[in-house]
């Protein structure tokens, strides 16, 4: 047999959005559950510090935000990146000093259900991670963020400004909680907008996939540096085992997947690692992957490998729980045998 074509879609982006959402909002619950809310507030510090890190200052001027007030451009930085991933924001500008970003439900990183086994110090965990070493990583001592309010306690958003405090400020001032004020109204109208010629139609529909496939690249290492090999390949395999359960469905649907053969499964599992931008081969019922594109530039050991390859172990097991599906994989190459 010869290779097969392999159609790059929007269903393609949509799926690999879909499915790196759930397996991170995913293992925050399997951390939660299984190890207690104390590391699972750990992990998620330091797998958001460990994105401001490599992120931030890059996004700061891919967005052309550089030479605003830094208090103005955290708050569209937030508002900008975060809206292009897929993510409701709002923004208000009330000065120089200080400025508003909001996340209105429903919260993406808390999809569905989900929001209602998140503890508030997981929550907190991503704005002592991100939010507040924004003015650390701008040089500038003065500059903190004041949370008013989460949609884990209850409030409708998560919500808080940028502010320049004209003083230096102490590391326990970086994230500070003020639950009694609340974002003035926000107005699409006097919001700013993406220059369109730097961001076209063609490059936006890949960035709410690339947006989702950031939390997923960047989770392993934190994982293993927190927690070790052997209990990373046991947290989350079983976390992507079964979000390849749940989503096979709406996975099928966004590709136009319509049967439960051996066959259809190869093209499904294919087409998605195709829309992630993997360089893929398919021949009948055997799928080969070049390379990781997902991990590149990152030393990720084969445990890690095993344990994201039980995300189409499980959409397997949905599909049609009579297949096989042999993985193997070497310096070079991923294989998926489909039997």
């Amino acid at each position: 047999m010869t290779d097969q074509a392999i159609e790059l879609t929007t269903g393609g982006y949509k799926a690999v959005a879909k499915l790196c959402n759930a397996l991170m909002t995913g293992l925050v619950l399997t951390l939660v559950t299984r190890r207690g809310e104390d590391d699972a507030a750990r992990f998620v510090f330091g797998h958001f510090r460990r994105q401001h890190l490599e992120k931030f200052l890059p996004g700061l001027t891919k967005l052309g935000l550089g030479g605003l007030p830094d208090a103005v451009a955290c708050a569209q930085y937030h508002y900008f990146s975060n809206a292009m991933g897929g993510v409701k924001t709002e923004y208000v500008r009330e000065s120089d000093e200080k400025a508003w970003v909001r996340y209105p439900p429903p919260r993406w990183i808390w999809q569905g259900t989900a929001i209602c086994g998140v503890p508030l110090s997981v929550n907190e965990a991503i704005l002592h991670g991100w939010h507040g070493h924004n003015g650390v990583s701008l040089g500038n001592p003065r500059l903190g963020f004041v949370c008013t309010g989460q949609t884990v306690a209850g409030d409708p958003g998560l919500e808080g400004y940028y502010f320049d405090y004209g003083r230096e400020i102490g590391e326990d001032e970086r994230v500070r909680f003020a639950p009694d004020e609340r974002m003035p109204d926000f107005d699409p109208a006097l919001a700013p907008a993406l220059d369109v010629a730097a961001w076209p139609d063609d490059r936006l529909r890949k960035v709410e996939r690339s947006y989702a496939m950031e939390y997923v690249r960047s989770l392993l290492p934190v994982m293993g540096e927190l927690f070790g090999e052997a209990a990373t390949e046991d947290l989350l395999g079983i976390t992507a085992r079964l979000i390849g359960m749940q989503y096979r469905d709406d996975v099928a649907a966004l590709l136009g997947i319509e049967g439960t053969s051996a066959s259809a499964f190869a093209q499904m599992l294919a087409q998605v690692l195709a829309a992630q931008g993997e360089e893929v081969r398919i021949d009948g019922n055997v799928v080969r992957q070049q390379g990781w594109r997902l991990m590149r530039d990152l030393d990720v050991p084969d445990a890690g490998a095993r344990a994201l390859n039980r995300l189409w172990e499980g959409m397997a097991a949905a599909h049609n729980r009579h297949l096989s599906l042999a993985f193997e994989l070497d310096a070079d190459e991923f294989v998926w045998r489909v039997g």
